[in-house]
């Protein structure tokens, strides 16, 4: 137990040399450059969780830009201007799931003592196969619905302004954006993110453009009234406005985006995505405590208001002003000006920035643009990266040193990009050519059973690994069988429907997240409860029980865990003093500390210092104070998300 102490203490030494970057905004890589240089970026704990000493405001503004990429502004903007405001529902649907994220999934992953998220599981349910598959289908999704969407929305952004060819624009924006993930780690992504926020905020507010179309009452009128000139015999259905394209909640039966698929299966999506993904859960587990957690997620919950304010509107004006573009119909009209033949409404922000504003203001927006990019992909690369390090890279070397984690987590970065990019051409046909709706709809086929696993192993302490993996897997069936369908028929368009037999692709891709996931939980809690239970003390501090956390053994909590799962050892490390030191070549020695990699001695640890360490890293306890604070603003928070959806319903 003592060696085990020691190996444990001299790794978490390295982490406790973390150095918070100076609190001062400055030019984007001047930032990365500041963080990266004072973050201890050669430690698992000083890369992936940048030392666990964030505060509130950072975190707050790293999950709204790691949320808000140039998807965001081409894919809902582009929504917003064929079908309308309901869209913007996905956005405020955030504002309740972020609260449930602060107070009932983040205690337990600190409790919990975890990295990532198939660590969580693996502590929850033993075993190393559920782990394993949601780390790959994580890395799927990235590569799926984030990376490709989001490099594919910012492609047709410089493609307009600037008339590069888009794979070139991928290429350019690629280089840069990984320079500053694979070189500086978490810390680096999340202040650079904080940055970039403002940026997109403020740069969004200039284009809302209501002045443009005399007002939001006359806004209203306008946008009915935006048809193209050219329709040949298309149905007017194709073409025109639908009646309802100022309300939220819509028809349960003919409505596009149903109400209860808006309420129920989209929340079940965003439980998913906002409390056990990776990308978002990874911010808020560098917190500094359990206050500056729920903080971070309500200032996030302010900043998801805007999206409708800055995204969807615009998308809309842009119809207004550019109809014959933005809603071309015709399919060799619209290859004219787009390249896709299912329609150009992508383009209605992009159109909307390099045609309305002056040279000045489009060169801002078109770092908006590029800073919406590279917060949403660095956040994504590096959390892609820790998961595949963490969770996959350890099983196939199992006595990698930290130096070979580092490296290949880096490496890892690259393969994923070259991915990424050959599904470019997919993603631009598919849903219409509605880059949103593509998202979601993936989202929905592929991540309920993931979100059922999830919310059964928090409130459930009779699920059990083998309830767990049999509705994963049956899940992933259901999923994939309705995903390969979507694409082997074509999801179509108006003017050329899909094949897609109706008892297949019929359901809404909202109602079928809803039936995914109630058909996952049956599964879970019928296969859990036909077979033997989980013994209490593996669940107690992993799952909401009640129970008394203090219960639990240290050795159970800390050592036996962390080695259990990451499987290092002394030699892991190699901090042995019997390890020859061979003094590295000028060159060598600028490229290692470019990339974070530099040798640092371990400093030693007292017994007092250790237990100290311990502590903090699954501490939840709060301040009283502050703990009311964010509790009050949490209410205030919830209040303004039911008023906003009455208000537009």
């Amino acid at each position: 137990r003592l060696e085990r102490w020691q190996v444990y203490s001299t790794m978490k030494t390295k982490e406790s040399l973390f150095i918070r970057p100076v609190h001062e905004f400055s030019k984007i890589c001047l930032l990365s450059l500041q963080a990266m240089v004072r973050t201890n970026r050669s430690t698992v704990g000083g890369f992936f969780l940048a030392g666990r000493s964030m505060v509130w405001w950072p975190i707050g503004a790293s999950l709204f830009a790691s949320n808000i990429g140039s998807g965001h502004f081409v894919g809902i903007a582009g929504t917003a201007a064929a079908e309308g405001i309901a869209i913007g529902g996905f956005e405020w649907n955030a504002l309740i799931v972020v609260v449930i994220l602060g107070w009932l999934f983040v205690p337990i992953y600190i409790k919990a003592g975890v990295v990532t998220m198939p660590e969580y599981l693996k502590k929850r349910f033993g075993g190393q196969r559920i782990r394993i598959y949601l780390s790959v289908l994580s890395l799927f999704l990235y590569v799926f619905t984030k990376i490709s969407a989001d490099m594919f929305s910012g492609a047709i952004f410089i493609n307009q302004a600037l008339g590069l060819n888009i794979y070139l624009a991928v290429i350019m924006l690629l280089m840069i954006t990984a320079l500053y993930t694979v070189t500086g780690g978490l810390a680096a992504v999340i202040y650079t993110d904080t940055l970039q926020t403002v940026i997109m905020v403020v740069g969004s507010f200039i284009l809302m453009a209501f002045n443009e179309v005399g007002g939001y009452n006359n806004f209203q009128d306008l946008y009915m009234q935006a048809v193209p000139n050219i329709t040949g015999n298309i149905s007017a259905d194709c073409y025109e406005p639908r009646p309802d394209s100022f309300h939220i909640f819509r028809n349960a039966i003919t409505g596009d985006l149903p109400w209860p698929g808006l309420v129920f299966g989209l929340t079940i999506q965003a439980t998913w995505y906002w409390c056990t993904d990776q990308v978002i859960v990874q911010r808020c587990l560098s917190a500094k405590n359990l206050s500056h957690v729920k903080a971070g997620c309500i200032l996030c919950g302010y900043l998801k208001l805007l999206p409708m304010f800055l995204m969807v509107f615009p998308g809309m004006i842009s119809r207004i002003l550019y109809p014959n573009v933005v809603a071309c119909v015709e399919p060799e009209e619209c290859l004219k000006y787009c390249g896709a033949s299912v329609g150009c409404t992508n383009i209605a922000y992009p159109k909307l920035v390099v045609d309305l504003m002056p040279n000045g203001l489009r060169g801002l927006m078109l770092s908006v643009m590029l800073a919406s990019l590279m917060s949403s992909l660095t956040s994504i690369f590096n959390s892609a990266s820790t998961l595949f390090t963490m969770d996959i890279y350890t099983k196939v070397r199992r006595s990698a040193s930290e130096r070979e984690l580092m490296i290949a987590g880096r490496v890892f970065i690259v393969a994923l990009i070259g991915v990424s990019i050959a599904w470019i051409p997919v993603v631009q046909s598919a849903q219409s050519g509605q880059l949103f709706d593509y998202i979601q709809s993936i989202t929905s086929y592929l991540t309920p059973p993931i979100a059922a696993v999830f919310m059964l192993a928090i409130f459930c302490k009779r699920v059990n690994e083998s309830g767990a993996f049999c509705g994963l897997m049956i899940g992933l069936a259901i999923g994939l069988s309705r995903m390969i369908s979507e694409f082997a028929f074509g999801t179509g368009s108006c003017v050329s429907p899909s094949k897609c037999p109706t008892i297949i692709c019929g359901v809404h891709y909202l109602y079928f997240s809803i039936i995914l996931f109630v058909i996952s939980c049956i599964i879970i809690l019928g296969v859990s409860l036909m077979t033997k239970p989980i013994p209490d003390k593996h669940v107690r501090d992993r799952c909401d029980t009640g129970l008394d956390k203090s219960l639990i053994q240290l050795e159970d909590t800390v050592i036996t865990n962390f080695m259990n799962n990451y499987r290092f050892s002394s030699s892991s490390f190699n901090f042995s003093t019997t390890e020859p030191e061979e003094e590295p070549g000028l060159c060598k020695k600028a490229v290692m500390c470019f990339c974070g990699l530099e040798q640092q001695k371990a400093v030693k640890m007292t017994p007092e210092e250790e237990e100290e360490l311990q502590r903090k890293l699954t501490d939840t306890t709060e301040v009283p104070l502050w703990r009311n604070v964010v509790n009050a603003n949490a209410i205030i928070l919830l209040c303004v998300a039911v008023f906003c959806h009455g208000f537009f319903a």
